[in-house]
């Protein structure tokens, strides 16, 4: 008897059919849900809910209600719709509005690799490594304009905190600049592309308005420094 002959006797009993019915419909539902309560940064919603309904299950024994589902069911709507609003209150926006900003992230990444390649080489490996492409530092000038668009204008320095990822942005700010200060010497000494030049001057201009735009993101106060 091979696999599929098994599986139709199984599924001569009723109660199989309905069991694989029922739970192809949950998974289509759940991943659709899923993905949802993921980008609006509610999947840990589920574990509160399901603590909710166990304490509501306790109480309807406690109070010997016949029908557990008479106050768990009420107890769990409100629990989810009050958290729901409590979340939407707040100024954190979902992640969804930062997956512009990681694929910015991800197509640096791969530009460094190529910048990383050209340092090592200098002028007397050009034949071995690709030149990089001038349209790299036009786009990250491009997207450097479009988040100094969307921020409010300032006219003195900020100091760095409130959050962690913010905080990091500047610390990769700070790295770029040394970066570029090493890339210097180099080029004095060895000869460096004038594009990777550009392009680390305009990276580390990058991570300062992407700290901003987060600061703005989880809303922080943005601190000045005032001489």
């Amino acid at each position: 008897m091979n696999i599929f002959e098994t599986l139709a006797g199984y599924f001569q009993f009723p109660f199989v059919r309905y069991a694989l019915i029922a739970g192809v419909l949950i998974a289509l539902c759940s991943s659709l849900l899923g993905v949802t309560l993921v980008l609006k940064r509610f999947s840990f919603i589920g574990d509160g809910l399901s603590h909710v309904a166990f304490g509501a299950m306790a109480i309807a024994t406690v109070v010997n209600v016949s029908n557990d589902m008479l106050i768990v069911v009420p107890v769990t709507i409100l629990s989810a719709i009050l958290l729901l609003r409590k979340n939407g209150t707040k100024n954190v926006r979902g992640d969804a509005a930062l997956a512009s900003s990681v694929g910015d992230l991800n197509r640096i990444l791969s530009r460094l690799m190529s910048v990383e390649a050209l340092l090592a080489t200098g002028q007397s490996g050009s034949d071995k490594v690709a030149p990089l492409d001038p349209g790299t530092v036009v786009w990250l000038e491009e997207r450097i304009d479009a988040m100094q668009e969307a921020l409010k204008p300032i006219d003195k320095f900020t100091i760095p905190g409130g959050n962690v990822v913010v905080s990091m942005c500047h610390v990769c700010r700070t790295v770029c600049r040394r970066a570029e200060r090493a890339a210097l010497r180099a080029d004095a000494r060895y000869g460096v592309d004038s594009t990777v030049l550009a392009w680390l001057n305009r990276l580390s201009d990058y991570f300062y308005l992407l700290g901003r735009t987060l600061t703005a993101h989880y809303a922080v106060d943005e601190v000045l420094w005032i001489p």
